[in-house]
């Protein structure tokens, strides 16, 4: 009995199991598909915050996601560590992109010059902030490959101000030929676009591609400009060769100018190849030997020397124009504090003369390097600048040519201090100077006495100092004024004063 009645009490309890887990198999899906349904519904309610990739999000506050984007490292949150990681993971290159201008390796910047202008005659130069815009900085000129592209290397960083990213544009030589747009209207300043260090060798120099559409000298009316161009064709009696020197003073430091020489008839005959030739440095070169359209003349030199040399009156000499740096001029051609508001930077010139200049025209050409057969000269700030570069350096320059000595210019005490402290003397003087200086206007005429008397002063210094009459002149050109013209016309007199022909110097 007892046995019959624990059978039907497992029987009941596994029957009642059964129930139980046909509910559970029916319900339990069900329960599954609701709770999904809140999670997705509870989800869209309050979707994850999506990760921005790095650099974004910081807009112009240029926070710890703009400094990881310009170093292309920095201040990543754990989501985005997680997302290096998964790319690191998979294989994926993290891009981290800098400015070039910060690699210590350097950069190369290579230029297409669509208009196909620039050539060694007319090369391509940076002018940017890290050169003071200069058009024509020899530390800065292009080389052409063979590809007809240009390229510069810069083989660390450039100097640029502190924070600063390089901003620049493409000359060739002067801002009148800068670059310009397809339209021929002048170009933004560039910047360079940023690079991808993580696909460079630690030492590889990435190359940045540029292309210029045209330039300065293809727009209207650059042909009234283009006597302005230091590689233009210059129309000279005689030979004229141009000779490429570096560096400067003021302004000028760092950029390129080019010498003028003009060379005697004969030069290159075979009969001479072993004659050395005295040298006439000219100031003010860009004057010597033409008219340019901001001058009202020039001096002539090629035309006034070919004659003389010609007819027997002086000897064959090398003459050397010298070009003032424009902008620069009256700093690097004061020797003194005489003018308010310019640097002197005299004594800086000389030596970039004496020590560039001078012996690159030796090098290239035949000269007689000896003191006493080299004349430097020039008119008004040249002429002082000349005078100062005869008593700094006697053992370069010998003999000196003045004309229009501005000794009253400024303050005719500081000259008369300047002349007295000097303890050298050329062993040769030209002087020149008009009666009217300053024009004819009567007004002027007390003005006009005071230049003449000033330069006779100086003539009568000369004397007291040794510098006797057989090495000195003074022609004072009654009615003549402060210009080009009138110095070309007294040139015929300092050369045959300075390079008299002798029966031996003209062989």
């Amino acid at each position: 009995m007892s046995v019959l009645t624990i059978g039907k009490s497992v029987e009941n309890q596994s029957m009642q199991k059964s129930k139980i887990a046909v509910t559970v198999a029916v319900i339990g899906p069900l329960v599954v598909l609701v709770v999904l349904v809140i999670g997705i519904a509870i989800s869209m309610q309050n979707p994850p915050k999506k990760q921005p990739p790095l650099g974004a999000g910081a807009g112009e506050t240029g926070g710890a996601n703009s400094l990881g984007q310009i170093l292309g490292v920095g201040a990543m949150g754990a989501e985005s560590a997680d997302s290096a990681n998964t790319a690191r993971a998979s294989g994926e290159e993290i891009p981290q992109l800098v400015a070039p201008e910060s690699l210590a390796q350097g950069f190369v910047l290579v230029v297409t010059d669509s208009a196909k202008r620039a050539t060694l005659d007319s090369p391509m130069y940076i002018a940017g902030n890290l050169n003071n815009w200069n058009p024509g900085s020899v530390d800065f000129k292009l080389t052409p490959q063979s590809d007809m592209r240009w390229r510069f290397i810069f083989d660390g960083p450039p100097k640029l101000p502190s924070g600063a990213r390089l901003e620049f544009k493409m000359t060739r030589g002067t801002w009148d030929i800068e670059e310009l747009d397809e339209s021929l209207v002048k170009v933004t300043n560039r910047t360079l676009p940023m690079v991808d260090v993580s696909k460079l060798r630690s030492d590889e120099k990435p190359v940045i591609e540029i292309t210029v559409a045209k330039w300065g000298d293809q727009s209207d009316g650059f042909k009234v400009r283009d006597a302005m161009n230091p590689y233009r064709a210059i129309k000279a009696a005689g030979t004229l060769k141009r000779l490429q020197v570096t560096s400067g003073v003021a302004t000028a430091k760092g950029a390129m100018r080019d010498v003028l020489v003009w060379l005697p008839p004969g030069y290159d005959d075979a009969r001479n190849a072993d004659r050395k030739y005295p040298v006439l440095y000219l100031m003010d070169g860009q004057n010597v030997f033409e008219k340019l359209p901001t001058v009202p003349g020039e001096w002539e030199a090629d035309e006034t020397a070919l004659r003389l040399v010609r007819d027997g009156t002086i000897e064959p000499l090398i003459i050397v124009g010298v070009p003032n740096s424009g902008a620069g001029r009256m700093s690097e051609y004061m020797p003194i504090a005489a003018l308010p508001g310019v640097k002197p930077e005299g004594d800086g010139f000389v030596a970039w003369l004496s020590g560039e200049v001078v012996p690159r025209v030796n090098s290239a050409f035949r000269t007689d390097i000896r003191a006493s057969r080299t004349t430097i000269g020039g008119s008004s700030l040249g002429a002082i600048i000349s005078l100062h570069a005869a008593v700094k350096r006697p053992d370069i320059f010998g003999m000196v040519l003045l004309e229009s000595l501005p000794l009253t210019t400024g303050g005719k005490a500081t000259w008369e201090a300047y002349i007295a402290s000097i303890t050298t003397w050329p062993g040769r003087v030209y002087l020149g100077i008009g009666e009217s200086e300053l024009g004819n206007d009567p007004a002027l005429t007390e003005r006009n006495a005071g230049y003449v008397k000033a330069v006779r002063d100086f003539d009568a210094k000369l004397a007291a100092n040794g510098v006797d009459a057989t090495r000195r002149v003074l022609v004072v050109e009654a009615g003549a004024a402060h210009t080009e013209s009138s110095w070309a016309r007294r040139f015929p007199q300092a050369l045959t004063f300075l390079y008299a022909a002798s029966p031996d110097s003209t062989k």
